[in-house]
């Protein structure tokens, strides 16, 4: 988001709840992004990330969110045309 205050950012981290992954919001690859298992890790965490992202984005916007662990994936495709006909496949 727009509030980039690293004791706001902390602040939301908490409200999520731990563990939460840090993520630069322009990032890909895995570049720019760090797990924090507790609240002690967040600020030098914050600080690694938002150094790659500026390094590697030249931008060090970042956003906060939960980690979920043992995620399942799940995949769905959904094609269409421009005369409004849709498809999907399971």
């Amino acid at each position: 988001g727009a509030n980039q205050d690293k004791e706001f950012l902390f602040a939301e981290a908490a409200k999520i709840g731990y563990p939460v992954m840090i993520k630069a919001v322009s990032g890909g690859g895995g570049k720019g992004m760090r797990a924090v298992n507790e609240p002690s890790q967040f600020y030098e965490a914050l600080e690694g990330c938002k150094r790659e992202a500026m390094k590697s984005f030249s931008d060090d916007v970042v956003l906060i969110e939960k980690v979920v662990r043992e995620p399942r994936h799940v995949e769905l495709q959904v094609f269409g045309d421009t005369f409004g006909n849709v498809v999907h496949l399971r």
